[in-house]
């Protein structure tokens, strides 16, 4: 009986430090594996190259429309741009002109 005893106290004793030992097991397993963890730390740098190319091509497209914008603006309208812009939208053209498709 006093070998149960002692065995039970050990396991009674042993409980706490190795749910710890657990705990910390898990908490170090997150850091490196988790979402947020060392190994995700990769991808985010992928991410955020990616999203920094995708944000350079929005930039040069804006870019172009905030110059075309300029260009038809009321006060000063860019002849040119406004003659090809009413050609292509009501789809008209002179007798002699011939229409060369870029695409």
């Amino acid at each position: 009986m006093a070998h149960i005893a002692k065995l039970r106290m050990l396991f009674a004793s042993a409980f706490g430090p190795a749910i710890a030992v657990l705990l910390l097991a898990l908490f170090i397993g997150y850091a490196i594996l988790g979402p947020n963890g060392l190994l995700a730390w990769g991808d985010y740098k992928r991410q955020l190259r990616d999203s920094r190319a995708e944000l350079k091509v929005v930039q040069a497209h804006r870019a172009r429309i905030a110059n075309r914008v300029d260009l038809l603006n009321p006060r000063h309208v860019d002849p040119d741009m406004a003659d090809e812009m009413i050609r292509r939208e009501l789809n008209v053209g002179h007798p002699d002109e011939i229409v060369v498709p870029l695409k």
